[in-house]
């Protein structure tokens, strides 16, 4: 494995899950848990434009990239349902998704058919899944911390995320298996 600043990247956002759950259920601390996670969340985008700008792109970045941010994202969806914050079954529908289009992305592999990259829907579901949870660990839907500035519509406005960012998340599923209809024939 070669260990090039983006890979040093992907394990420091997998490094940063930990931090941010024990940050996340410390009374108080949630501010941290935020930082934390979007610190996570922004190596994300500099792993993947490094590794193209300096023609650093691995076997390990092209495997790993997407499992941390899979990881990460369950994580903190799994917490705030944990916490009452967030429905189970948001969290189940894109924990789901990315179950099926992992499951789709390794049977094209095992095919020999071309890995499809992200898509425009797929990068959308991700923005908005990160959005979402930053808006929650900020307070938006309670009225705390962040949230206070939205009262009384920050309610509304995580409804409203929440339903766009499971829209996005099914999408994007049905848009990636029918890139990915080839593996059904074999």
């Amino acid at each position: 494995m070669n260990l090039n600043l983006p890979n040093l990247l992907i394990f420091f956002r997998i490094l940063l899950i930990p931090v941010f759950l024990v940050f996340f259920f410390i009374p108080g601390l949630r501010l941290v848990a935020m930082v934390a996670f979007i610190a996570a969340s922004v190596t994300d985008y500099f792993d993947g434009y490094y590794a193209r700008k300096w023609d650093m792109v691995t076997n390990f970045g092209k495997l790993m990239d997407p499992l941390a941010d899979k990881m990460l994202v369950s994580s903190a969806l799994i917490a705030l349902a944990a916490q009452q914050e967030l429905a189970a079954w948001v969290v189940v529908v894109i924990i789901c998704r990315e179950f099926w289009v992992t499951s789709l992305r390794m049977l094209a592999l095992e095919q020999g058919l071309p890995i499809i990259s992200a898509s425009v829907w797929g990068k959308i579901k991700t923005t908005f899944q990160l959005t979402l949870i930053i808006s929650l660990l900020a307070g938006l839907a309670s009225g705390e911390d962040f949230g206070r500035l939205f009262v009384p519509f920050g309610a509304y406005v995580a409804v409203i995320l929440v339903y766009l960012t499971v829209f996005a998340t099914i999408y994007s599923a049905v848009e990636y298996t029918r890139d990915y209809r080839g593996v059904f024939k074999a």
